[in-house]
């Protein structure tokens, strides 16, 4: 079994490409695929879960500043511990990193590349389960996090307390390995180039 990584702005894109990937060979436990749209997650959960494959649309991310500073440490991160497959994302420099493939590639030429990219590296051994790094509500209470709410805010739009905010928060730095409530807004030394 296959892990594979999504990482798109795009939630129909991310859904879609996963449907797609369960019913691509017609072998529903030929990967085991999640996704997400948060770099900063993204980096964390490639170190964890190390998939096999990262799947990647990085344009949604290259005019969020807090989301854009991360590209270069996860591409190191892809590099280290997974293969890439990015989509053509414009202006953004990249240094030959992972595989290119055309935004309007048809559905077979991505299957190809897939195939191809999972073939060229080690023989890989099957996983029979995979967790999230975080929950869902982690999730979103990190997603709200990085678009500034405040925590009254947060528990507000999650119908949930401000302490449990505050525990969210708290296991979010933790699972991430960030070391104050600020970091995921600071760029790292990893991540200036």
């Amino acid at each position: 079994m296959y892990k594979i990584l999504i990482i798109d702005r795009c939630c129909f894109t991310r859904l879609g490409l996963e449907k797609w990937l369960q019913q691509v060979n017609g072998d529903p436990s030929s990967f085991l695929v999640t996704h997400l749209n948060s770099l900063l997650l993204a980096k964390a959960h490639i170190e964890s879960w190390m998939p096999h494959l990262v799947i990647a649309d990085f344009a949604g991310f290259q005019d969020d500043i807090q989301q854009s500073h991360f590209l270069p440490a996860l591409l190191a991160t892809c590099e280290q511990r997974s293969r890439l497959i990015r989509f053509q994302s414009g202006p953004l420099a990249f240094k030959n990193v992972g595989r290119e493939v055309a935004k309007k590639a048809s559905l077979e030429d991505l299957d190809s590349h897939i195939m191809a990219v999972l073939n060229s590296g080690p023989v890989i051994h099957p996983t029979r389960s995979a967790t999230p790094l975080l929950t869902r509500q982690e999730e979103k209470v990190l997603s709200l996090w990085m678009e500034g709410a405040s925590n009254q805010a947060i528990a507000s739009e999650m119908q949930i307390t401000g302490k449990t905010v505050y525990t969210y928060k708290r296991n979010i730095r933790v699972k991430l390995n960030v070391e104050n409530r600020f970091s995921p807004f600071i760029p790292t030394a990893e991540c200036v180039e």
